[in-house]
Order: C-alpha cells, then structure tokens, then sequence
C-alpha cells in the first residue's frame, strides 16, 4: 500500500505557481533597482526562462514549468546581485574621488599659511 502512494505522489507534477509568481516578484524587483541599465543580459534571460515556463504550463508540462520559473528566479537574482554590486562600486568611486578633492583642499589650504 505504501508503495503505491509513494509512486502516485512521484508521479503527480508539483503546481508551479509558487516558483513563477517568486521569479515575476524578482523580475518586477531588478526592474525597479534598474538592472536594464546594470545587468541587462540577465535580466533578459530572466524574462525569457519566464516566457518558457509560461508556455509549458499552458502545455500543462509542470514539471518542465517548474524547472524554467526557477532558472528565471536565478537569473533575476543574479541580474539584482550585479546591480547592487555596479551601484555600490559606483558609491564607492564617487567617495573616493569626493575624499580625494577634501585632501586636497586641504593640502591647498594648509600651504597657504
């Protein structure tokens, strides 16, 4: 009996809702950080692994649904992680460039006396 509710269960694809509506959320997310701008290949592989999971589930094809709404939620991922990391670089370049001008304000300043 065990085994024959262990094979049914095997065999009932899982209802990819949950992974397409986390991968549309990410998406929806890297747009709003501006990864077109950032991570724009990744961004688009995003929304195309996105597409592919939307045609399989009208093919009612679940379990390959489930595989390409996950690959989309990598991709989406990894197009806010490269975003975040070009925005921080770019903080950081005009920190230093805005401390680099104090220093040397204060060299100007300190041989005027």
């Amino acid at each position: 009996m065990a085994i024959v509710l262990i094979s049914a269960c095997a065999s009932t694809p899982m209802d990819p809702t949950a992974a397409l509506t986390e991968a549309q959320e990410a998406i929806a997310s890297a747009e709003q950080l501006g990864a077109r701008q950032y991570a724009g290949a990744e961004l688009d592989e995003a929304q195309q692994q996105l597409k592919k999971a939307e045609g399989f589930v009208s093919k009612e094809q679940m379990v390959d649904a489930e595989r390409f709404a996950r690959q989309s939620l990598v991709a989406a991922e990894l197009a806010l992680a490269r975003t975040e990391s070009a925005k921080a670089t770019a903080i950081n370049r005009e920190m230093t460039h805005g401390a680099d001008a104090l220093i040397e304000e204060m060299r100007r300043t300190g041989d005027q006396q």
